[in-house]
């Protein structure tokens, strides 16, 4: 059974490189703050009512984790296989679903919004992780995982290819930003916003793209590959103020299980160990300097000393 660390600093917060020291909290430690999930993922944090939310996938529905009350409790139990999950500029919940094979947004009163479910006359196939950028637009994922089977939406025909779309919430209008990524996945902007970086699952080694963002703000220039995982397995990541990438890792071996931590010129810098792989996670907490971490089966958390970057 999984247990905090009776010793600091904590072992668990591991430098592969001096950049990686000043992020580090000699008191903080790895904390485990709820369990019980089949396949966690989407971590969002609604610092407003000092909770997070998260999906649990092939159980269908979104969990929360209130910071008050240490209490988890179920927040939405039928989430259509909810996957990533962000909030826009006016502080609402969008959310990528599955068996929905959507984008939708939760209003403020609670009502569900239908975004995008279709592009060109054609069902999306599963989006996966979502981004809202400063100017209100959001930009998502849309590989197939979720109808590949039954465990985390159901089985269907592929129609449109794996591409990652911007959307306008306001006009509706959709566009493919690229079409090229094999199994694009979680999707980050750096803080500035003139790249995005993208995971692409299904490259072998899986790689982290990096794409320059035109002047225009809606279309892409392909830099390349980034980061190549080796034995890895980047999942959802964020990028915090310095630009550093801190990647939901694993899978191969229990040295990788956790978050790997590269700089913003694409070198591995640090590491979180944890006992599980580690999907996705997103920077909360009054200061958004608290590290959530969407692990398999469970939640865990550690104060880093950065920030993650606004709208991440």
């Amino acid at each position: 059974m999984w247990q905090p660390t009776q010793r600091f600093p904590d072992p668990a917060f591991r430098v592969l490189a001096p950049a990686f020291e000043k992020y580090h909290l000699a008191s903080a430690f790895v904390e485990r703050l709820a369990t019980g999930s089949r396949w966690a993922e989407g971590p969002v944090w609604f610092g407003d009512g000092r909770y997070l939310l998260w999906s649990d996938v092939p159980n269908d529905r979104i969990m929360r984790w209130d910071e008050i009350t240490g209490q988890t409790s179920v927040w939405r139990p039928a989430s259509s296989h909810a996957n990533g999950n962000t909030r826009d500029r006016q502080g609402r919940l969008i959310t990528c679903e599955h068996l929905g094979r959507r984008v939708t947004r939760t209003e403020h009163d609670g009502c569900i919004t239908v975004l995008m479910d279709s592009f060109e006359g054609k069902r999306l196939n599963s989006p996966n992780d979502v981004v809202v950028k400063s100017d209100g637009s959001i930009w998502f994922t849309d590989p197939p995982f979720g109808i590949v089977g039954y465990y985390q939406g159901e089985k269907a025909e592929q129609e449109l290819p794996s591409n990652i779309y911007r959307l306008d919430p306001e006009t509706g209008v959709a566009m493919v930003v690229a079409g090229d990524v094999q199994g694009p996945n979680g999707l980050a902007f750096s803080p500035d916003e003139s790249l995005l970086y993208v995971i692409e699952s299904r490259a072998r080694p899986r790689q982290i793209r990096r794409f320059a963002v035109k002047a225009d703000g809606c279309t892409l220039e392909d830099t390349g590959p980034f980061i190549d995982a080796d034995e890895g397995t980047p999942d959802g990541f964020q990028v915090d103020v310095d630009g550093n990438l801190w990647c939901g890792w694993g899978m191969g071996t229990e040295e990788l299980d956790g978050v790997r931590v590269f700089d913003a010129d694409g070198q591995a810098i640090g590491h979180i160990a944890l006992p599980e792989r580690c999907a996705n996670l997103c920077f909360g907490g009054k200061h958004r300097n608290r590290l959530f971490m969407a692990s398999c089966t469970s939640i865990y958390s550690i104060y880093v000393n950065t920030q993650g970057a606004i709208g991440g």
